[in-house]
C-alpha cells in the first residue's frame, strides 16, 4: 500500500529534471492519487489475511449496519434520534464498503451546504416569517374550535 510519503524521495532520487520525466512523474502522481482514493477495508490484518474470514467480517458489518439503519427508520416514527441512527449505520457500512463511503461523503457535503444556506439572513428571515404565519393560523384555528365547541376535559364528561 502506497501511503504517498515517498513522493518527494522518488523525484529527488532520480535526479532527472527534463520535461519528459516531469510529465511522466506527473502521470504517476495522478495514478497515486487515484490509488489513494480507493477504499480500504478497516478489518484487522489477521482477518484480511484469510478470504473466508474477511468475507464473514463483511457480512457481519453489513448485518450490524443494517440493524442500526432499521432501528433508525423505526425511530423516524417512534421516539428517538432516527436520522442519527441512520447515519451511524451508514458510517458502519462505510468502514467496509466503498459505495457506503461515497454515499456518506456525499451526505456530509449536502448537510454542510444546507447548514450554510440556513445561515443566510434572507433564508432565516423567510423561515421566521413562515413560522410566525403558521403559528398565527394554528392559533386562530384553535381559538375558533374553542369558541365553537368549548373546552371539555375528559374527566368532566357527564353523559357516561
Amino acid at each position: 500500500m502506497n501511503t504517498g510519503s515517498d513522493r518527494g524521495t522518488n523525484e529527488s532520487a532520480t535526479g532527472d529534471t527534463t520535461t519528459g520525466t516531469t510529465a511522466q512523474s506527473g502521470a504517476e502522481t495522478g495514478a497515486q492519487t487515484a490509488e489513494e482514493t480507493q477504499h480500504v477495508s478497516k478489518a484487522p490484518a489477521f482477518i484480511k489475511a484469510r478470504k473466508s474470514l474477511h468475507l464473514s467480517w463483511q457480512v457481519g458489518v453489513f448485518i450490524v449496519g443494517l440493524a442500526v439503519i432499521a432501528a433508525g427508520v423505526a425511530m423516524l416514527v417512534l421516539p428517538g434520534p432516527g436520522w442519527v441512527a441512520i447515519f451511524a449505520g451508514l458510517a458502519i457500512w462505510a468502514t467496509e464498503f466503498a459505495w457506503a463511503h461515497l454515499v456518506l461523503r456525499w451526505t456530509k457535503r449536502k448537510v454542510t451546504e444546507a447548514a450554510q444556506r440556513a445561515l443566510d439572513p434572507k433564508v432565516r428571515r423567510r423561515n421566521i416569517i413562515l413560522t410566525t404565519a403558521g403559528l398565527v393560523i394554528a392559533g386562530a384555528l384553535i381559538g375558533f374550535y374553542l369558541w365553537k365547541y368549548g373546552l371539555v376535559l375528559p374527566w368532566d364528561l357527564k353523559d357516561q
